[in-house]
Parts: structure tokens; sequence; C-alpha cells
């Protein structure tokens, strides 16, 4: 569908172009995966690209939603406010070399779209974004090559520079740079060795082109035609969704020799992590990381970084940004022994399990407590939800050839879809269930049986996950209407299958009423499972009034840790 052009670039055009670049990655994501050779031909660059723009689109959507919450005014929130938060977005969500690479580009564009007092800003604007937002990324990187996208994003900002057009006209700018990278990615395979010797473009090249299609359909309501992405000698492959007579992207026998054609060995493992700190430690760190290993990139600024790096000591390069600050989010992948950081090939890839469960949890307690009984979790922080891409990786993780996805959120639903998915097109069966409680998980994960047949264990697992009421008791941040009326901040909510149905003043007697209102209906086990903020008091005398008033009712208490609610109750 065509988009409505936008003439000045203001937070809605943000807003637009971050939502057209994931559609656009989604769409190449498999294609950029496939020619994946450089700097490691791990074949994920196009998934990488897709899961970084990904988080920053859930950042952009952040401010619109509370935008819309908080705000009567009419307008929406400022080009700074959603150029911050695409910048941070794409930051904390950064995957791989090629992700944060584009991080950085996005950031560099937000440092200059958000200078400034006005709400938009136009085509000079946009020329002086491009060109920071290549230099920028240029100096995160330790030892730039050419060839790479860092080539791409330098043609792009000089096309703009170059631009004929109105002043005021981003759409001729957009286009420009876009025209300029093409014609830079096209070049690359004769500035690269490794490029050329597998008949490819650059990857991330490749994602920074379709990145900035996106910006031209931004501001002008057409998307640019389909981009090459293999030119060996004698011919030119363009992308399957082109559908021309000359085929489509390569296929995975073309992708393994593209991978043989790269020299072997080099360091096992890929180390990402977030890095609180100033620029005096991160100054220091960038030289010892570099002596560590290859492929250094670091990019954020203003006390967060993010850091990523290929090196054979893992423990080594998370030391160093301890020693630095405070490193978290920490991601350390191990090369397989099928990729080209293994040197020689010697280990055999680990065996697969035949069936796993993933599931997002609350808190770190019940994180625990689903690791003990064999699930992959995913930990879903207060106010953090998992993007698609985490739950992806949590897929992976398990090494299973069948696995059962527990979301545990209704709000998850959509996210866990997608997730789940995208492991099916890489052949992991994947059954989802719509768990909208941690309790309901654990319903379901009690009666999971890994040797029954697939089917039988998934309509098990959801009957007895269906058949658990879920309550939770927590407290009202805000005034807000409800089921049961209005409330006030710092009302404690009852509620039960997701609507508030009780506003009370005590945790005890509401979390009562609510245990009340559940059994009126019947049940057998009762599920209490306590957030870091609830006294361990509430959960014996809840248990005292279930074995009082409720015969033949059992109980179970868990501890949940910080889960955002103060009580979860599950009522099977």
């Amino acid at each position: 569908m065509a988009q409505v052009p936008q003439t000045f670039f203001d937070g809605l055009a943000v807003r637009t172009w971050c939502g057209l670049a994931l559609e656009a990655l989604g769409r190449a994501r498999e294609e950029i995966d496939a020619i994946n050779v450089y700097p490691v031909a791990d074949g994920d660059t196009g998934t990488n690209l897709y899961l970084t723009v990904e988080s920053a689109v859930a950042a952009v959507e952040a401010v619109f939603a509370g935008h819309e919450i908080g705000s009567r005014e009419t307008d929406g929130p400022s080009l700074a406010e959603v150029s911050r938060a695409m910048a941070h977005g794409a930051l904390i969500g950064a995957r791989g070399n090629s992700g944060t690479i584009l991080a950085q580009l996005l950031r560099g564009m937000a440092q200059v779209l958000a200078d400034g007092e006005d709400g938009h800003t136009d085509a000079r604007g946009l020329r002086l974004a491009l060109r920071r937002a290549a230099d920028s990324a240029r100096q995160a990187v330790a030892h730039p090559v050419e060839g790479t996208v860092l080539t791409v994003a330098s043609a792009a900002a000089e096309a703009a520079e170059a631009a004929d057009g109105a002043e005021g006209d981003c759409g001729t700018v957009a286009r420009a740079a876009y025209e300029g990278a093409r014609a830079a990615l096209a070049a690359t395979p004769g500035q690269l060795a490794v490029l050329e010797r597998a008949g490819v473009v650059d990857a991330g090249g490749r994602g920074l082109v379709a990145v900035l299609a996106a910006l031209v359909e931004t501001f002008t309501g057409e998307a640019p035609g389909a981009v090459a992405v293999s030119a060996g000698p004698g011919h030119t492959r363009v992308p399957s969704d082109a559908a021309p007579a000359t085929g489509g992207a390569p296929d995975a026998d073309e992708t393994a020799e593209c991978a043989e054609s790269v020299p072997q060995g080099g360091p096992a493992y890929e180390v990402i992590y977030l890095l609180e700190a100033d620029d005096a430690a991160v100054a220091r760190l960038r030289p010892r990381l570099d002596s560590l290993g290859d492929s250094l990139v670091v990019v954020g600024g203003d006390g967060l970084w993010n850091v990523h790096v290929h090196v054979d000591d893992a423990g080594a390069a998370v030391e160093a940004g301890v020693e630095a600050g405070r490193p978290h989010r920490i991601r350390i992948t191990h090369f397989g022994a099928d990729d080209v950081h293994t040197t020689g090939g010697q280990r055999t890839p680990r065996e697969r399990v035949q069936r796993a469960v993933v599931a997002v949890v609350p808190g770190e307690g019940l994180a625990g407590l689903y690791a003990e009984a064999g699930a992959t979790t995913v930990l879903a922080r207060p106010g953090e939800p998992p993007a698609s891409g985490e739950l992806v990786e949590a897929l992976r993780r398990a090494h299973a050839r069948e696995v059962v996805l527990l979301p545990n959120d209704a709000d998850l639903r959509h996210t866990a879809a997608a997730a789940a998915e995208q492991a099916r097109a890489e052949g992991i069966r994947v059954a989802l269930i719509p768990t909208r409680s941690a309790v309901q998980g654990i319903a379901a994960l009690a009666v999971h049986e890994p040797e029954r047949r697939f089917d039988e264990d998934v309509v098990s697992m959801t009957s007895a996950a269906g058949a658990t009421r879920y309550g939770e008791v927590a407290v009202a941040e805000c005034q807000s209407w409800t089921m049961a009326g209005i409330c006030q901040a710092g009302d404690v909510l009852g509620l039960i299958d997701g609507d508030v149905a009780v506003i009370g003043a005590d945790v005890l007697a509401t979390a009562e009423s609510v245990l009340d209102r559940m059994l009126s209906a019947g049940g057998e086990l009762v599920t209490i499972v306590l957030g870091d903020e609830a006294p361990d008091s509430v959960a014996e005398r809840l248990e005292v009034r279930v074995r009082e008033a409720y015969l033949a009712v059992d109980t179970v208490v868990y501890r949940g840790g910080r889960q955002g609610a103060v009580l979860l109750i599950g009522v099977e």
C-alpha cells in the first residue's frame, strides 16, 4: 500500500520510516542471510538487522502510546522525542555486527534530528543527519573496511549532499541517498575479495539499502525497485520477490559455497553486551577488547553503550566490561563446528533433543522454577516485554526438533505467533499454547510428558492451561477506569482472568476477595506466586483461608521475585 508522502521529517515521519524499514527487512531477511559471508559467514545478518529495527519500532511506538495516554494535545510527540526513542531502541536491541553498526547509524541521525526546537526538519537537516550517521558509524568500528555497510553509508551521505532540488524537499534527498547507496552496494564485490569470490554484494550494505528504500517511500509514497544481491562473473541476481527470469536469492547450496570460499579460522565466540560506563572508561575499553579479538564495534554514548566483539576468550571480554562499568544483557554465541570461526572443524554439533518447552516468565523466582522443570525461559521484566527476536533466540536455544511455546501473557500473543512462524520457517516444529498468565504455564508444564506424541502432549498441556483460572493482585499506578469502577493511584487491584474485579485498600483483603470469587465455581488446587514486595504472612493467611473454607482444595506457594504484580493466583 502506498504511503501518504511526508514533505518534512517530523515525529510521524520517523514512525512511518521505522515501520516501513521493518517491513522491508522482514521481506529481505532470508535473502540477506543467504548472502552473508563477511565478516563471518554465519547467515544471520538479515535477521540481526530485522531484530535491531524491531527494537527501534517498539521504542517509537511506546512514545506514541505514552503521548496518547498522557496528553490531551492533538499534536503527536516531537521529532526530538521520537528520533531519540528510535536510536535508544536500536541501541538496546542491536544484534550482531551489522545490527550494532545500524544502531550507530540511527543514533547519528537522531543526534541531528533531535538538535533544535522545531518540530520538523527539512532537506538540509536530512543531509546533515545522513552525514553524521555515516561518520559516527565509521568511528565506532575499530578497523573500518571498505566494501562493507560503512562504504554504502558514506556513499549515501555523499549522494544526499550533492542532491539537487528544493531546500525543503526531503524526498529528493532520500532518493539521492538511496541511489548512491545502491550504486555503492553494487561495487562492493570489487572492493572486498571475499565478496568477489562468493559472487555476492555485502549483506550489511544490502540491509542498509532496504532501510533507505523505506525512507524514500516515507517521503514519496513510492517504494523503489528491486536491488541486486549477487554480482558474480557473468551474471547479476536480484531478489526473488521481483520474480525475474534470471533467478532468485541464493539457495542453500549456493550459501554453502559462499561460506566455503571464506578463509577458515578466527575467534570462536561472539560477545555482545550493553554497558553503563562513562566516556573515559569506554576509551580504555576499546584497545583492550581490540587486543582480544576482532570485529570490534562499540556504539552509543551518554552513559550507555552496546559492545560487540569476536574473541576466543569470552570471559575476558566480559571481565573487561565489568572493569569499565556495568555490563548487562550479556549474549555469548559460540560459533558452531560448521561455522567459519571454527578452526579445523573438529567439534561435532550438539545433537538436537526431540522436544522442549520455552516459556516467558515474569520474575527470577519463576524462571528458576520453570528451569527446574526443564523449560527454556525468557525473563520478562516489568515494563520490558520480550520482542519476537528474543523468543526466536530462545526457540533456537532449546535445540529441539519440537518446541511448545508458553507466552504466559495475553499481550504477547502476536509477538509469540511471529516468533513461532519464524522458527517454523527454520525447520522447528512449534506449538503455541495461548497461556495468559504464568500460573497457566505452571499448570501446562505440570502435565508435560516428552515421551508422548507431540499432538497429544500439546492437547494435554492446552487443556490444563485452559482449566486454570488466573488472578492477580497489583497496585494501581494512576487513576483509571476499570470494570469495577474508578481506581486511584495506590489502590490495590484484584484482577480475575485479566479484568479488574476488586478495588481495595489492603493487599490481604483484596487477595482474599479475589480468591473467594475464583473458588466460588470450584477448584482442586490453588497456586500462589508471591512478588518480591509481598510478605510471607499474606501467603500464610491465604493458605489458612483455603484450608478452613474450602475442603479438599490444596495450596502451593512459590516465590516469583520481581514480577510486577504483588501476587499471582491460579485455580485449577
